[in-house]
């Protein structure tokens, strides 16, 4: 990956200028009155994680990470079948070491059973990004915000590999480009359906639309309620973990900031 794994996102002129702009200007931001200055996006920052900096899409053309996701994406049924039978192996040694009787007639087929589930739960490991965006990038001179609200994730926590259920909210302002609304949510299925954080799941969706599109800004908000801290560790029923991922104009400005919010009903 060139430039240190750092994610070639381009930057976007705030005046709203297409990409006839001129590139070499320097940009110039006007600090709101009374708003501490904030940094610029990523990856001009340097964030604690370095994963965060992994671009979208790995140099092979299937979304990050793409290590063992070819195999699987290019794998005949009878690979399938074989990859199914290993993941019930190791299921079935899995309740062994619980304490439970494999053979018992609850438990006969449920390794077999959560093979499949496992597959698809992380169905997003085979998706390329071009198949997922395919013929639905349209140039438009439309330079308002696009939001797309409430749109259901599923993910799995890669620490306890249990459910993190939520709503994605994603917004963008085009640069004469925009793409077809339900590939946004199609975009969130991809990179939801893998092992997770949420952190990084925010992210990679912004990034990826910002690589994709181009756009004067991306933002995304994502809330979700995470299985590991109500089944297990502190135990709170009804808790809800946001975070947001703000690019371009949506981190510079605290208007459109604002303006996003507003509409989201958080203002």
């Amino acid at each position: 990956m060139e430039n240190g794994n750092k994610p070639n996102i381009p930057e976007a002129p705030l005046d709203g200028a297409g990409s006839g702009a001129d590139t070499k200007k320097p940009r110039i931001v006007v600090p709101t009155p009374g708003v501490p200055k904030r940094a610029l996006t990523p990856p001009e920052t340097k964030p604690a994680k370095t994963v965060t900096l992994n671009r979208p899409i790995d140099t092979d053309g299937l979304s990050w990470p793409s290590k063992g996701a070819r195999a699987r994406l290019e794998q005949t049924p009878e690979q399938l079948r074989a990859r199914e039978q290993r993941i019930a192996a190791a299921v079935k040694t899995i309740l062994t070491e619980l304490g439970e009787d494999v053979e018992r007639e609850g438990l006969l087929e449920t390794p077999e059973r959560y093979a499949r589930a496992m597959i698809f739960f992380t169905k997003g490991y085979e998706s390329i990004m071009a198949d997922v965006m395919k013929r639905a990038v349209f140039e438009e001179n439309h330079d308002e915000m696009v939001i797309v609200r409430n749109v259901e994730i599923y993910s799995l926590c890669e620490h306890h590999l249990v459910p993190f259920i939520g709503k994605a909210h994603i917004a963008y302002i085009p640069n004469k480009r925009v793409v077809g609304l339900s590939k946004l949510a199609r975009l969130a299925e991809m990179y939801s359906r893998r092992l997770q954080v949420q952190e990084r799941l925010t992210k990679q969706i912004a990034m990826a639309i910002s690589e994709i599109l181009k756009p004067i800004g991306v933002a995304v908000v994502i809330e979700a309620t995470h299985m590991c801290m109500v089944s297990r560790g502190v135990q709170k029923p009804g808790s809800l973990t946001t975070t947001s991922c703000m690019l371009g104009l949506f981190r510079e400005q605290q208007k459109t900031r604002e303006e996003f919010l507003t509409l989201l009903g958080r203002k």
